[in-house]
């Protein structure tokens, strides 16, 4: 199949189409965020690794200790995840509309795309109003050579079909002779 490298111009992306797709994108991060920091505490605690860093502050000195408390970290991320969203959507929408606003100075970004493409559709002329098209004649079936006694000839094509048009024409041509 034959490629042909085609320019393509992005003139203007649409803002909401970027709102939409930029907010479930940065959701779905968010949310992968949120999870695997639930399942990171969850090893990190079944570990027993806060009781050793509270161990080690009391050994350092620190009189109370440190105390790790799970439900609070846990509320931090979901914050930082959502206020995270929103931002991040907003920056994306944002530079959707400085894009547009800088395409229309410039032309836009330019991108060569290679297409393989197929035979091309055959496509027939239209015809004028009240034109008619000739007929088209199929060519005569030849039939193959016959081979009697050694001898091969070839057998005579059929009579070629005439259109109806010229049988008339014929005809009136043939009574008028005659």
């Amino acid at each position: 199949m034959p490629v042909h490298r085609v320019r393509r111009v992005i003139r203007k992306i649409d803002p909401w189409t970027v709102l939409k797709v930029s907010f479930v994108f940065n959701a779905i991060v968010a949310l992968i965020f949120v999870l695997g920091t639930v399942i990171f505490w969850s090893v990190f605690v079944n570990a027993g690794i806060p009781d050793q860093i509270n161990e080690l502050a009391l050994v350092i000195g620190l009189e109370n200790g440190f105390q790790m408390d799970g439900p609070t970290y846990f509320r931090v991320v979901l914050l930082l995840a959502i206020i995270g969203t929103i931002l991040l959507t907003g920056f994306f929408t944002l530079g959707a509309v400085i894009y547009n606003l800088i395409s229309d100075l410039v032309g836009g970004l330019e991108v060569v795309v290679l297409e393989e493409s197929s035979a091309p559709p055959v496509t027939r002329p239209a015809t004028p109003r009240g034109a008619t098209t000739s007929p088209v004649r199929p060519l005569p079936k030849v039939k193959p050579l016959v081979r009697s006694r050694g001898k091969s000839e070839p057998t005579p094509p059929p009579p070629a079909s005439v259109p109806a048009e010229e049988e008339d024409e014929d005809s009136e041509v043939h009574q008028t002779g005659t």
